[in-house]
């Protein structure tokens, strides 16, 4: 039976993190879809260079509420169904490449960083404000969003490992999921590091070139 849940929960993360919150609030707001202008990635970034900060923030909740709720929901619920933290790991994962790979949306997503540290701070309060607080001191020197999202998910798996037996027991496969979604988030953010290394990439405001 806890075969059956867990495929069940994982599923349903997929499913969950398949929403691009990106295209559904600017649809709501009457804005235009953020795959047609800017980077063109569904995230909240680019909805901001739309010109609506509201739009953005909820965009930027939506996609963290998205990859937190799944994870917390097996942390408090799992247990009783016999769900453990191979299946948080799964969950985690699930949530994020639903961002990634939307089904919703012809399997185009955005780059997963809201998602991603949704997911954190489902795992753990602690582990996501360390994380959160990496990505705010990289954008307050360098007002790049991109280059703050590359170093704080570089970080994110060290800070588990790293305070493991002193904040949390450490389980591998959370461990591993934090890591492979480093590895997709920078992966995702390829045109972005070449921006960075060629001086092109826009800072936090600007407006980029479609």
């Amino acid at each position: 039976m806890s075969l059956a849940y867990s495929a069940l929960v994982i599923v349903a993360a997929y499913l969950l993190g398949s929403l691009s919150f990106a295209v559904i609030v600017s649809r709501v707001m009457g804005l235009s879809d953020p795959r047609s202008y800017g980077s063109k990635n569904p995230g909240a970034t680019n909805v901001l260079r739309s010109g609506s900060r509201v739009a953005a923030v909820v965009t930027l909740l939506l996609d963290a509420a998205k990859g937190w709720l799944p994870v917390f929901l097996v942390r408090v619920f799992g247990a009783r169904h016999g769900l453990g933290e191979g299946t948080v790991a799964l969950v985690a994962l699930a949530a994020f490449a639903g961002h990634l790979w939307p089904v919703f949306f012809g399997f185009k997503g955005g780059k997963g960083v809201a998602t991603a540290l949704g997911v954190l701070l489902g795992i753990s309060g602690w582990l996501a404000l360390a994380t959160l607080a990496t990505w705010l001191i990289i954008v307050a020197f360098f007002r790049w969003v991109s280059l703050a999202s590359l170093v704080a998910a570089a970080f994110a798996p060290f800070f588990y490992v790293l305070t493991a037996g002193v904040v949390w027991e450490m389980h591998p496969g959370i461990a591993l999921a934090i890591t492979v979604m480093a590895g997709l988030l920078a992966w995702r953010h390829a045109a972005n590091i070449k921006r960075l290394l060629q001086g092109k990439e826009p800072k936090l405001g600007a407006r980029m070139k479609a």
